[in-house]
């Protein structure tokens, strides 16, 4: 069974850092793609930033040159470090673990985590 337990989020102000991490269990983590995500009240939940088991990157427009993933394979755990956070930023952030799986891709979530930046 698969689980991802996400910590690290709180509020912060404006200008502020965090750092998101989401520890998960029971998958194999190294041979897949994380990936941290967020929704907004009243929003869409949207993709913030991936990494590859090999270490390729993406990141969406709005986070570029301020959110960096990371993941520790030894330790099955994925990072967001979030800095410079504005206001518009905050949202709860979900952490995915996409398994390829033998008939089709299959999406894992955790529980999300509150992230607020106050102005």
């Amino acid at each position: 069974q698969v689980q991802l337990v996400e910590s690290g989020g709180g509020l912060v102000q404006a200008g502020g850092s965090l750092r998101l991490s989401c520890a998960a269990s029971g998958s194999t983590f190294s041979l897949n793609v994380m990936g941290w995500h967020r929704q907004a009240p009243g929003k869409q939940r949207e993709l913030v930033a991936s990494i590859t088991s090999g270490g390729n990157t993406y990141y969406a427009d709005s986070v570029k040159g301020r959110f960096t993933i990371s993941r520790g394979n030894a330790k099955n755990t994925v990072y967001l470090q979030m800095n410079s956070l504005k206001p518009e930023d905050t949202a709860v952030y979900y952490c995915n673990e996409k398994d390829p799986g033998p008939y089709g891709s299959i999406d894992y979530w955790g529980q999300g985590t509150q992230v607020t930046v106050s102005s």
